[in-house]
């Protein structure tokens, strides 16, 4: 397994198509389950193929919905994409993340050598994502309502991070000491300073509360060789909406099957900050919004639908993982 550092390498053994069979690396597997790749990679590669395939000067990409309606595999993987509108103001793109199945077996899953143009193999759409690209121009007159500066909590680590160090960074809020974490959705409590409060670090078992999340992450490239935009760089850290927002006092029990992703302007930066805004569950679904930033302040929102999965649920206090959950 490549240790490059990206979630995708090109598969030079596999049939050639417009839209290039890559195979996963170390970085693109999940905790969730052996031989299956996490979100923020399958994310990573539609955003970075619906940008390189339908993006155009003048226009922006605005929003990105992505349904993950299927597991995706270790296996070598493909996209197939269309344009859905080409208008003055507005283009829409549609995109298939597409794998290959039945080729070649090791261990339950479909080896990278195997040939992608091989009739035996065969393909299975995992996820779909929709891209809405909007011409810039000038703001209307006006002024309208936002949050006001003093109102904003999320603020970047401080401490000087090395050019080689891509580990995140982890924040919570938990309750004040002798207030019991079921009462953390109070006003003055959620807001008061906790001893986890601002303290970022990469042990996300010391954030294993019942509090607010917040990630500081550097997203990778989507496929070894190709540069990260800021575009795929904003999608990527983005689906870790579900992270911030689901991860509770236990770990971490829904999965989130979309991500929707709302741009005002795109990220600066290498760096990306994801903080919970909300989350709202109910007989085993549940769904968050999260506010994204880059060093510069707040740039846009991702939006996330969960389920229950409590039965393969990530406990971070037990879990290794300086190698395998760098990204998500």
């Amino acid at each position: 397994m490549s240790k490059t550092r990206s979630f995708f390498t090109p598969n030079s053994s596999a049939a050639s198509s417009d839209n290039g069979v890559v195979t996963p690396t170390s970085y693109a597997l999940s905790l969730w389950a052996p031989g299956t790749l996490n979100g923020p990679a399958v994310c990573a590669l539609a955003a970075h193929r619906v940008e390189q395939q339908f993006g155009e000067d003048g226009f922006r990409p605005a929003r990105f919905t992505i349904d993950m309606f299927k597991v995706a595999r270790e296996v070598p993987t493909f996209t197939r994409g269309r344009l859905v509108r080409a208008g003055r103001r507005i283009r829409v793109a549609e995109l298939d993340v597409v794998q290959f199945d039945g080729a070649v077996q090791f261990g339950g899953a479909s080896t990278g050598d195997s040939d992608a143009g091989d009739s035996s193999a065969e393909e299975v759409v995992v996820a779909r994502a929709t891209a809405v690209f909007l011409r810039t121009s000038a703001n209307p007159p006006g002024t309208r309502w936002r949050r006001p500066d003093e109102a904003v909590t999320f603020r970047p680590p401080t401490e000087p991070i090395g050019a080689s160090d891509v580990m995140s960074r982890f924040s919570s809020d938990v309750p004040e000491a002798g207030v019991p974490e079921a009462d953390a959705s109070d006003t003055d409590v959620r807001d008061a300073a906790g001893p986890s409060n601002g303290a970022w670090n990469t042990d996300m078992g010391a954030h294993q509360n019942g509090g607010r999340k917040r990630l500081w992450s550097h997203p990778l490239p989507a496929i070894d060789g190709e540069q990260v935009t800021a575009f795929v760089k904003a999608v990527t850290a983005a689906e870790s909406t579900s992270l911030v927002t689901n991860w509770g006092s236990s770990g971490i029990g829904f999965i989130n099957c979309d991500l929707t992703v709302e741009l005002a302007c795109l990220p600066q930066g290498d760096w990306v900050g994801v903080e919970a805004d909300s989350h709202i569950e109910s007989d085993g679904i549940s769904i968050g919004t999260a506010g994204l930033f880059d060093s510069h302040g707040m740039f846009g929102m991702g939006t996330v639908t969960a389920v229950n999965n409590a039965a393969a649920e990530i406990d971070f206090t037990s879990v290794d993982l300086t190698d395998r959950y760098r990204e998500a």
